[in-house]
């Protein structure tokens, strides 16, 4: 069996921490690894433990999930965000893109089934070496 997919939850929210928690423990493939409240709390834990996943709240004290997306995607090319809000506003899934994430997924739609689909998703946005494909300059 391959070992499994760490994840880091950053988000403010203590419900959704919870809710992550054990959607996340209910999924064999996926471990929980840590869970931070900041974007600052994000960067640091994402060098320091290293997860293959991060579920990052867009709206956070300090810098917040979009800078922090990039800064963690800077860093680490191999590390997978998924921003997640409350807010399901139209231009955040073009935000999740530009930060380095792979998508936006509103919290109302988080469950096992659409995290799996995502994981698996992530694929088809990856170069054979394991990071990220760069948008072509005409989109």
């Amino acid at each position: 069996m391959d070992d499994p997919i760490s994840v880091l939850v950053a988000d403010d929210q203590l419900p959704f921490r919870k809710a992550a928690r054990a959607v996340l423990v209910a999924m064999a493939d996926f471990e929980l690894v840590g869970e931070v409240a900041s974007g600052e709390e994000a960067v640091s834990a994402a060098a320091t433990l290293g997860p293959d996943l991060i579920l990052m709240d867009v709206h956070m004290p300090g810098i917040g999930g979009i800078e922090a997306t990039r800064r963690i995607v800077g860093e680490r090319p191999a590390t997978t965000v998924i921003l997640v809000s409350s807010y399901s506003a139209e231009d955040m899934a073009a935000a999740a893109v530009e930060s380095g994430a792979l998508a936006f997924l509103p919290k109302e739609q988080f469950g096992a089934r659409k995290l799996s689909e995502l994981w698996s998703a992530r694929a088809a946005s990856r170069t054979p070496t394991g990071t990220r494909a760069q948008p072509s300059p005409g989109g």
